[in-house]
């Protein structure tokens, strides 16, 4: 077990009495680690899996999902044959269960842990360019953008005017020409605010890639090619679960492979609600490479 105290605005702190007793109520033999600072999480799964264990969960947002995941794997490949990743929200809003509709609270979250139903989970190798110029690669669990919804979310991760994130982001972005391509297909070259990639569903709550399923082989693109400001006359529908499309102005591309975006200038790419880096990124999909405990 591997919690991120600062996860929710200090709510799983609080929750973790509440974590140990459940875990001691349903008699689960288990090692509770707490994490000091990001990048904790990679290194303690990695540390967790070389000890020997093969079942390692996360106590957090899906800011330590993303950390734990990236420790469970190396050179490519997972560092022991199908590694066991749980999740306990404890009530700190993870994204990655609400593709699942399972329960955030710490109750709910531990009884999942029991018994030994599992769902073979796809993961995304993300590789982008980082602030140097270097070429980086992290493995994502849910869903990544590029374009507006990545500098909205890279101002929020800094903490900057996090209240009016959007609207400042909103009104300082130019709409770039993108380059987008699916697997080994020909380039669509064509204009767009906002690209999303989806391994799960949701982001910040919201249900921006409906047609996205952890466990399908495929990553779904959704491009925007409409007015920017479909941005915010958009919200409505999608908050209706995700009823934005179809829509003549969203493109829906899938990948069986990979997808890779450009644009004429440097573009941000999150993933996870965490900043990756910058285009030209490629999303490669990793067909069922761990076991999520269910």
């Amino acid at each position: 077990m591997i919690a991120d105290p600062a996860a929710g605005g200090g709510r799983v702190r609080e929750e973790l009495e509440v974590l140990r007793r459940s875990l001691d109520a349903r008699e689960l033999d288990h090692e509770l680690w707490v994490i000091e600072r990001p990048g904790d999480g990679e290194r303690l799964a990695s540390e967790a899996l070389a000890v020997g264990h093969r079942f390692v969960v996360a106590v957090g947002a899906d800011a330590l999902v993303q950390d734990v995941l990236n420790g469970l794997f190396v050179n490519g490949h997972t560092r022991v044959e199908e590694p066991v990743l749980g999740v306990v929200s404890a009530s700190s809003g993870c994204d990655l269960l609400k593709s699942f509709g399972l329960p955030d609270d710490t109750e709910g979250g531990c009884a999942h842990l029991t018994g030994d139903s599992t769902y073979p989970f796809d993961v995304m190798k993300v590789t982008c360019t980082g602030p140097e110029g270097d070429r980086r690669t992290r493995y994502a669990h849910n869903l990544a953008e590029v374009g507006l919804g990545a500098a909205v979310a890279v101002r929020m991760a800094t903490g900057r005017e996090r209240f009016g994130a959007f609207w400042r982001s909103y009104a300082r972005y130019r709409v770039p020409l993108i380059r987008i391509g699916i697997d080994a297909k020909q380039e669509r070259e064509l204009r767009a605010w906002n690209v999303v990639i989806g391994n799960g569903q949701f982001s910040a709550g919201l249900r921006l890639s409906p047609r996205s399923f952890p466990g399908d082989g495929v990553l779904d693109a959704l491009v925007f090619t409409g007015p920017k400001s479909d941005a915010y006359r958009m919200l409505p529908r999608i908050y209706r679960h995700g009823g934005h499309v179809p829509d003549p102005n969203i493109m829906e591309l899938r990948a069986k492979i990979r997808i890779g975006v450009d644009a004429t200038r440097s573009l941000p790419v999150v993933a996870d609600g965490e900043p990756f880096g910058a285009t030209p990124a490629t999303f490669q999909v990793l067909p069922r490479q761990i076991l999520l405990k269910l």
